[in-house]
């Protein structure tokens, strides 16, 4: 039996109203009133479709042999490097053996995730056994377009293999076509779309429903026997005209998410699987369609398994996780479209040194540090000796992963003088509830609400962008758990 074992989602914890975008913009686009309802979420400034990966991947392997993983697949059309395996940093990012195993990244069409998700199936049939794919999305669009508030940002993962299947795959098809609603040119950051009503009508209501009855017809099964059907489309009146197309009764169709989230591109579809396994009782049968020059159709029946699945955080944890985003100018900073200055201290750009990232390569993305074989003590350092005071012993190290452990505060402070897109700058030393003390910065926090003491979780996030180089600097950051 081939299927889902897993699965795991993160959707950044900003949330912007629409109506806050036409507040302040709808003086020069009086169109995007139409789209005003809803929240889309926000990444924040330091976080990518990387690290987003890395966060829902972390959700979907939590509690499980990361050793055994011998798949990593990526997908997204907002990969950070062009020229370098970012399913490699991903998998470096979890802690995953190097040996035998492959990594792949899929881009190039919003329907990357589930054409992933269908090279992994291909992959377990080939003899892999464990396979991790995640899909990822963090899009810039110019401002006061409507698609400034249809998208939104987030990252879905899927662990599939052939034991403890809590989603077994009953079927897959794909539909392939030049449909071009949007681009993305070599060279250009944001996409050139066509107009929404060739979209609407050419695109999504029309690829999508001959996908899904293509594949029911080829299956030879109903339509009427899937306890829910899954397909993104950000346009309401599209979305309930595939429905009734396809004959489906409403308590059928999925929720598409769009007034909580927005659509996440390569991530939306798998995180819409993820939230129907949420509600998922065993028997039940799931369709799940994507969309992007085509369509790919997997069919899925849930097992017995699904009731002693240890509940990750999800769809439904991350978007209670939620704070809301009131400043519109904040959230064009963020996304880059505003020029600022950093002051003097912001302009140093040193070169990142490629030799020192491989030799740490473990330390600096993994946060895999050292513990001492002979007390147990953890440390996060680059000396051989043991910093326990009554052991000292040298040269008897284990590797030792924080990546994942839980610590508090121990001291803190905020730095108005430091260059900060989010200024101040807050950053001071967590000390690890087993053992291990850490100097990190501090994100997705409010300066005033940090207390010494505050437990902390860490978070994968981009630290820096060289934008002379082109290159990405990644390290973990301390997220404070704010109670309340």
């Amino acid at each position: 039996m081939i299927g889902i074992t897993s699965y795991g989602a993160y959707i950044p914890r900003l949330r912007l109203s629409r109506k806050v975008i036409a507040q302040n913009m709808a003086w020069y686009a009086p169109e995007i009133l139409a789209a005003s309802k809803g929240e889309r979420s926000v990444a924040n400034w330091d976080e990518d479709a990387l690290s987003m990966a890395v966060a829902a991947s972390y959700d979907c392997l939590a509690g499980r042999d990361k050793k055994a993983v011998d798949a990593v697949y990526l997908a997204s059309t907002t990969l950070p490097f062009v020229d370098r395996l970012n399913a490699d940093v991903l998998a470096t990012a979890v802690n995953t053996r190097e040996e035998r195993v492959t990594c792949a990244d899929f881009t190039g069409s919003l329907k990357s995730g589930t054409t992933a998700l269908m090279a992994a199936v291909d992959a377990l049939k080939g003899g892999k056994s464990s396979v991790l794919v995640a899909a990822s999305e963090m899009r810039r669009t110019k401002a006061a377009t409507t698609v400034e508030m249809y998208y939104g940002d987030g990252a879905a993962a899927l662990h599939l293999g052939t034991d403890g299947v809590i989603a077994e795959l009953t079927g897959t098809y794909s539909l392939n076509c030049d449909f071009v609603d949007h681009y993305r040119g070599t060279g250009k950051d944001i996409d050139y779309r066509w107009e929404e009503r060739w979209v609407r009508d050419e695109g999504y209501g029309k690829i999508i429903p001959k996908a899904i009855a293509e594949f029911v017809a080829a299956a030879g099964v109903k339509i009427s026997e899937y306890s829910k059907v899954i397909y993104p489309c950000y346009f309401g009146a599209t979305h309930a005209g595939i429905a009734k197309r396809l004959g489906l009764a409403p308590e059928q169709v999925q929720d598409p998410m769009h007034a909580v989230c927005g659509d996440t591109g390569s991530a939306h579809a798998l995180l819409m699987l993820i939230a129907a396994l949420e509600e998922a009782k065993p028997g039940d049968k799931l369709l799940l369609a994507s969309f992007g020059q085509g369509s790919d159709v997997l069919s899925f029946q849930v097992t017995e398994q699904i009731s002693s699945l240890k509940k990750p955080l999800g769809v439904r944890g991350s978007l209670a996780n939620r704070v809301e985003m009131t400043n519109y100018q904040k959230f064009i900073k963020f996304k880059d479209l505003i020029i600022s200055d950093m002051g003097i201290r912001g302009e140093p750009n040193p070169n990142t040194s490629l030799t020192t990232l491989w030799r740490n390569r473990k330390k600096f993305l993994g946060l895999v540090g050292t513990r001492c074989t002979k007390c147990g003590t953890p440390q996060y350092s680059f000396t051989p000796v043991c910093v326990n005071p009554e052991c000292k012993a040298a040269h008897q190290m284990e590797e030792y992963e924080f990546a994942d452990k839980l610590g508090r505060v121990l001291m803190y402070t905020g730095d108005m003088l430091a260059p900060s897109v989010d200024p101040p700058a807050v950053y001071g030393i967590v000390s690890f509830d087993d053992g291990g003390r850490l100097l990190a910065d501090f994100t997705d926090c409010d300066l005033n609400a940090i207390t010494v003491g505050l437990p902390v979780q860490m978070s994968f996030r981009r630290r820096r962008k060289d934008e002379v180089r082109g290159f990405s600097v990644y390290f973990w950051k301390a997220v404070p758990q704010v109670q309340g």
